[in-house]
């Protein structure tokens, strides 16, 4: 299965995303939130797999205000350096306006139950919880997020329910970063956290350095099953 790219229009412009349609042609609505590499094969084989499981999966471009069309991979220094400049110029609050547009967007596709989602990985995994934090999508996932820790001061805005994924050996998410995130949102009723206690950062990756198959099955296996449960 495969998707198309779209043309979305933001509140500062006109950005795109990868959109891609389950083969029913009805289902639920979910905004794939990349990583610092842009929106590349990984996250464009992701919404296909979601696609593959019913559900209508869109890629924005969120990197479109400093580069359009972004597309890196893990596999050189280069493209980590371009990835990492990438992240630190990344405006986030800008960020989380896009995905409000592309979670209103989805809802407005024929054939979407009106129902929306969110799932992100490493940065995106952060901006999925200020996704639950800041908009209306119905139900949000995070893989791995990255500085969560520092706005914990907006939990109290989490209005829909919130699942995090969280590797025990992240080497960007030390041991009192994990412990501050936990304490700050074990609380909340609408937050289920996973820890998967021997994981390095980007575990789920398939392809990537730290990829452990059993441990991705499993974390993908929760998600789905959250997001039908929320979306349905």
């Amino acid at each position: 299965m495969r998707g198309t790219d779209i043309t979305l229009e933001g509140k500062d412009g006109r950005f795109q995303g990868y959109l891609s349609t389950p083969a029913s042609g009805r289902g639920p609505g979910l905004v794939v939130i990349q990583e610092i590499f842009g929106v590349n094969q990984v996250m464009r084989d992701i919404a296909d797999a979601f696609a593959a499981r019913g559900f209508f999966a869109l890629a924005p471009d969120l990197f479109w205000r400093l580069e359009p069309g972004v597309q890196l991979t893990d596999k050189t220094d280069g493209e980590w350096k371009r990835a990492f400049d990438l992240m630190t110029r990344f405006d986030v609050d800008k960020g989380i306006e896009d995905i409000q547009t592309s979670v209103s967007h989805m809802r407005a596709i024929a054939g979407c139950t009106g129902k929306v989602g969110a799932v992100g990985y490493c940065l995106g995994g952060l901006l999925a919880y200020l996704t639950a934090c800041r908009t209306d999508a119905n139900a949000s996932v995070g893989y791995y997020g990255v500085n969560i820790q520092d706005k914990l001061n907006e939990a109290r805005h989490i209005r829909a329910p919130l699942m995090l994924h969280i590797a025990g050996k992240d080497q960007f998410v030390p041991p009192e970063a994990q412990e501050k995130m936990a304490a700050g949102l074990k609380s909340n009723p609408l937050v289920t956290l996973h820890h998967y206690p021997t994981m390095d950062h980007a575990f789920a990756r398939e392809g990537g350095a730290h990829y452990d198959k059993a441990c991705a099955d499993l974390a993908n296996t929760r998600t789905t099953t959250f997001l039908r449960q929320h979306l349905s």
